[in-house]
């Protein structure tokens, strides 16, 4: 399983929807793309959101961004991330 960072960005529709039953769908269609919420976080600047998520592969980190900005309405960008240990290890090979 890989790391991916997930920010969301509310449209104003997306606003007044705000739920804890959201929020559950949220992580149910994670888990449809075989993903595993980590960790979620509302935030305050450019993002309103970042969920720390596993995939096994970038194919279904995709398809499940995709999904989450169709069903919730909220802007998903997603990107990969490794811990600083295994950057400091692929780095180490060049």
């Amino acid at each position: 399983m890989a790391t991916y960072f997930m920010f969301g960005t509310y449209s104003d529709e997306s606003l007044s929807e705000i739920s804890a039953q959201r929020t559950t769908r949220a992580v149910d269609l994670v888990k449809k793309f075989n993903g595993k919420v980590e960790a979620m976080y509302a935030l305050l600047g450019e993002e309103d959101l970042i969920f720390i998520v596993d995939f096994p592969d970038t194919a279904q980190a995709m398809k499940a961004s995709v999904a989450l900005t169709k069903s919730l309405g909220i802007a998903f960008s997603t990107t990969p991330a490794v811990t600083a240990q295994e950057f400091d290890r692929m780095m180490a090979e060049i």
